[in-house]
């Protein structure tokens, strides 16, 4: 990487969180249950019993948080709203307090020059919605278009970017095969059923918002690991291509290629996913923006078992700091796809972060793999990826799913017991660059 790496202008830069990470208040002003609630309340979910009841306080310090962010830079935030938050129940009636909380946080972000980025589902399905099934039942595609269109209408004149879903890969598999995430199944054939049904929520919601608010601009995040050889033989690389369409590109394909692939038909088949008349026309609508969330590679031998690279760094999570596979995913991606212009949604390292006798928090790894990344991101953009925009992740220390509260991926440090907030090194880092479109 060159010593200095400049970016395009108007280049956007930003950090994102998501609502049941960060806001807590889960039981105050008529939010109602999500499925995140209910399996973090369940013993044996979460690590250390954690659970997002109160996580970084963000309903009831958000004009703090803002101002985090202005002193960071950012001149963009990504967030996610709280389905049980506006509509309890996940349909019908509507929540006027958790309307009014969104309009206030947009309202404050605004003041501060700072432009929104709304994710629409990062995950809190209303516990009710579950109980009737969940993404399972074909019904729940129709409720999240009515709340999209809700929430379309509540802040369209102020919200320019929307996305519809939040990687859907992994509300799909790891919360219904794995059972590593809410709502905790062990069922292939229902997660498969749940992935279809988000893509075809994904069309209904895109329709629904563009009916209202034809002027915003919509997306969807998708997460991508990338399959990659431990060794460069035919046997090798034959294994990790075959993993590709059934991970990366099993949301890629139906969103941009009008249809699932070859690879992938025999598990719609297997798993009698319920593709219906006018499906894939409707998933495979236009759009605005692609949104991509790069956080790792993995790394298959030819048997397709996932293997440590010898000598290379983890993070806390345990996933492998390889920056390169960054360049190669978008590049990869941009010359096999028509694709709309592209933001990095997600990227960041989680370290096991500590306050020095300073009160300071130095976080040299994590700056070193933001370092990196970003001169990765740079070189795919000058080899032809439209990359228009970059967000950390996160904003803030937070819950962090089923790890609960023992990672931290933070550009700021958050002491859970007081709720202080202190700006790490990466933060402090990460607001020159911004100021300076460059990386030095």
């Amino acid at each position: 990487m060159p010593t200095t790496v400049n970016f395009p202008d108007g280049f956007i830069w930003g950090a994102a969180t998501a609502a049941y990470q960060i806001e807590g208040a889960a039981d105050e002003d008529g939010r109602g249950e999500s499925i995140w609630d209910r399996f973090s309340h369940t013993p044996g979910k979460v690590r250390g019993g954690d659970t997002g009841d109160v996580a970084c306080d963000h309903y009831h310090r958000y004009r703090e948080d803002v101002a985090l962010m202005q002193q960071l830079g950012l001149q963009a935030y990504r967030f996610s709203v709280s389905w049980p938050r506006v509509m309890p129940n996940g349909r019908g009636a509507t929540n006027r307090a958790g309307l009014d909380f969104y309009d206030r946080l947009v309202d404050e972000l605004l003041r501060a020059n700072i432009q929104p980025f709304l994710t629409l589902y990062h995950w809190d399905l209303p516990q009710s919605l579950q109980d009737k099934g969940g993404w399972a039942n074909r019904d729940t595609c129709g409720y999240f278009s009515d709340y999209a269109a809700l929430m379309v209408k509540q802040l369209a004149d102020r919200v320019p970017n929307w996305t519809t879903f939040n990687e859907p890969w992994v509300s799909a598999f790891v919360g219904n095969q794995q059972g590593r995430h809410a709502p905790g199944l062990t069922d292939t054939r229902v997660a498969y059923h749940v992935a279809h049904h988000h893509l075809v929520a994904h069309g209904l919601a895109t329709q629904a918002i563009r009916s209202v608010a034809p002027q915003v601009k919509v997306g969807i995040v998708l997460d991508f690991a990338p399959p990659e050889p431990a060794r460069d033989t035919e046997d090798n690389l034959a294994t990790t291509e075959h993993m590709w369409p059934r991970g990366v590109a099993l949301f890629l394909d139906p969103l941009f290629r009008g249809g699932y692939s070859a690879a992938v038909q025999p598990l719609i088949e297997q798993y009698e996913v319920p593709v219906q008349s006018g499906d894939l026309p409707l998933i495979a609508q236009p759009l605005d923006f692609l949104g991509v969330n790069y956080y790792r590679r993995m790394v298959f031998d030819e048997q397709g078992d996932p293997v440590r690279v010898r000598g290379a760094e983890y993070t806390d999570m345990d996933w492998e700091v390889h920056a390169p596979a960054f360049k190669r995913l978008l590049l990869r991606i941009t010359s096999e796809y028509e694709l709309p212009p592209i933001y990095i949604t997600e990227n960041g390292a989680a370290f096991p972060d500590e306050v020095t006798n300073d009160g300071q928090v130095h976080d040299t790894r994590r700056l070193s793999y933001y370092s990196e990344h970003l001169g990765a991101l740079r070189e795919a953009i000058t080899d032809g990826a439209d990359v228009r925009g970059y967000f950390a992740w996160s904003l803030l220390d937070n819950f962090e799913w089923a790890e609960g509260y023992s990672k931290r991926f933070g550009l700021v440090y958050v002491d859970y017991p007081t709720q202080e907030r202190i700006i790490k090194d990466s933060g402090k880092w990460y607001r020159q660059v911004i100021a300076q479109n460059m990386v030095e």
